[in-house]
């Protein structure tokens, strides 16, 4: 087995700490690498997950949409000995990605959904309520900002957006007190919106240490960099690519993510379709995964306690089965249908 040197995490604002990714223990144990398999991590990130299965002897298809990933990837990329295939482009893509990189099909894939924290360290990214940057937000720092989105949207798309994407009970009042401020002066850095919204919401005593934009600012990254759109595609991808015993192991960081994994995995492994005394029973396909995890996987105290990421973090695992992949309609799998805004959306 070949030894990977230690690699600084430099695209952190946070210092030289090297990024851990979320759930790495139980990512490992659920794809279960094997020596000569092939996995694609298809959010390379800072290469905490890919690290350690190079380390396990796989040869890996590593993914990011965001170029800065991508350029810090390239020293793991020499240290592998060419067992790391760095592509720089989306994971919903990620069957065309394996593809392309010489894998008709591969043993493992595993996605940890959301923004990484090394995003949000960048105050120049524009993704943190926390460090005044640009209002950006953008993974593949190409594409409609969230300022765009922020300026240019109707209200009724924003509070929509806002709402469904951020859960946020109040969207009505965000929106309109957005569109009421962008009349005087477009906004164009995170500090002015994050302090907008808390005037409109205030500080809740009960939940002093969640800012009142957390759901407003998780709504519009969600939506400028089509988090939900890509997470669907993914698993159909992923199911498609996916040799019989291959494992799919996800992660993810909020409920939207989470009720759109579980929905795929109910689906595709339903045996037996809906019917009554009135109606005869469907005819389901066969089953194409097998579910390992019976419910979601949490990280325990001791992760949690050393990186607050991971309190939301729940883990999903499935095996593929020899069935035949099935077509997949994203808004069936719990996309939500949203305002259409210079190919975001729809």
């Amino acid at each position: 087995m070949m030894a990977l040197g230690d690699k600084t995490d430099d695209l952190a604002a946070g210092g030289p700490e090297r990024h851990v990714p979320v759930l790495l223990n139980e990512v490992l144990e659920w794809l279960d690498p094997q020596p000569g398999e092939v996995m694609v991590d298809g959010t390379f990130g800072a290469g905490g997950y890919s690290r350690k299965l190079l380390e396990r002897d796989a040869t890996v298809v590593g993914i990011d949409r965001d170029p800065d990933a991508i350029a810090g990837g390239q020293e793991l990329v020499t240290q592998s000995d060419g067992r790391l295939i760095l592509v720089p482009g989306q994971f919903a893509d990620l069957e065309t990605h394996a593809r392309e990189s010489g894998f008709d099909g591969v043993d493992g894939v595993v996605l940890d959904l959301g923004v990484s924290s090394m995003q949000l360290d960048q105050a120049e990214r524009g993704f943190s309520f926390l460090r005044d940057g640009p209002l950006d937000m953008r993974m593949e720092q190409a594409g409609p900002s969230a300022a765009d989105v922020v300026n240019e949207l109707p209200v009724r798309d924003l509070i929509r957006i806002i709402g469904v994407l951020g859960e946020e009970k109040r969207a009505p009042s965000v929106a309109h007190a957005i569109d009421n401020a962008r009349k005087e002066k477009p906004f164009s850095r995170t500090l002015e919106l994050a302090n907008l919204i808390e005037k409109v919401l205030g500080r809740s005593p009960k939940k002093a240490q969640i800012h009142p934009a957390t759901r407003t600012f998780q709504a519009l990254r969600i939506y400028v960099n089509g988090e939900l759109h890509q997470a669907a595609q993914a698993l159909g991808a992923a199911e498609r690519i996916l040799k019989p015993g291959g494992r799919l192991v996800l992660v993810s960081f909020h409920s939207l993510e989470d009720r759109i994994v579980k929905r795929f995995f109910q689906d595709r492994t339903k045996t037996r379709g809906g019917g009554s005394r009135h109606m005869p029973e469907e005819e389901v396909p066969p089953a194409t995964f097998e579910i390992l995890t019976r419910k979601a996987v949490e990280a325990r105290d001791m992760e949690t306690d050393a990186n607050p990421r991971a309190r939301s973090a729940k883990l999903r695992a499935g095996r593929r089965t020899e069935a035949p992949a099935r077509e997949l309609d994203i808004h069936v799998a719990g996309v939500p249908r949203l305002a259409a805004f210079h190919g975001l959306g729809g």
